[in-house]
């Protein structure tokens, strides 16, 4: 398919006029014009880049681009050898944000809730970006620690009692920790984002509502490879989810 056609129906399924964000959402470095092969990935690090050139990628389609908002614009360091790497290579770079957190199919936020288990009862925040939900039924924060560390593949830091009892539920992928807060205004038991914050641990104290951060990466893995995947099988062209592997 042509590169112009893949963006086009990328931004209007994402909505991404919606959205205020911190970066620019659709094509972000242009390559060939015409694509057959996608590579996703969570952020387009050079590890990624790298993984993409092997796999002879024609677009790389991530949630976290580049371009954000207060960052040095000039292309020199990092930044230079990244793209570089997209220009030699006449890759593609497509990156979607807050348009992935927040979609009702594809988003980071929904394909979490549905990972975990948990029942979507409404949406709250700026732009509507949160979940909060509950359990089918009531469990301790032990319990839903282990069952988030076993379908994560990963160790969440939690703050709370472990036999705690958690059935109301509020999330948000990422780097959501100063959402904190409105979360607490749901009524919810328990708060689950990627990373925490000092100020964290004494809201969650003081409150009684648990704060569990599940990791960045961890928790933001699922929106794009299920639009990749979707790309994939309506337009007839490969996608390959590449997962770099990040401890935050």
């Amino acid at each position: 398919m042509h590169r112009d056609e893949l963006e086009k129906y990328l931004n209007e399924l994402l909505d991404i006029h919606r959205f205020q964000d911190y970066c620019p959402n659709g094509l972000q470095v242009e390559g060939r014009p015409e694509i057959q092969n996608i590579v996703s990935g969570v952020t387009a690090s050079v590890d990624l880049l790298q993984a993409a050139i092997a796999a002879k990628a024609d677009a790389i389609l991530v949630h976290h681009g580049y371009f954000w908002r207060n960052e040095d614009a000039r292309i020199v360091g990092v930044k230079h050898r990244r793209i570089s790497l997209l220009m030699a290579h006449q890759i593609n770079l497509l990156a979607y944000h807050l348009p992935l957190d927040s979609h009702p199919q594809f988003g980071n936020n929904t394909l979490l809730g549905k990972k975990l288990g948990f029942i979507e009862t409404g949406r709250f925040g700026g732009q509507d970006i949160m979940i909060h939900g509950e359990l089918n039924r009531a469990i301790t924060l032990k319990a839903l620690t282990e069952k988030i560390s076993r379908t994560l593949l990963r160790k969440p830091q939690v703050i709370g009692s472990a036999d705690m009892i958690v059935r109301r539920i509020a999330w948000c992928t990422g780097g959501a920790q100063n959402y904190f807060e409105a979360a607490v205004k749901q009524d919810v038991d328990a708060y689950i984002t990627g990373e925490i914050s000092e100020h964290n641990v004494h809201l969650a104290r003081e409150t009684g509502i648990a704060f569990i951060a599940a990791g960045h990466h961890a928790t933001e893995r699922y929106g794009v490879q299920a639009l990749g995947d979707h790309v994939a099988q309506k337009f007839s062209i490969q996608h390959q989810f590449i997962d770099i592997d990040n401890p935050v």
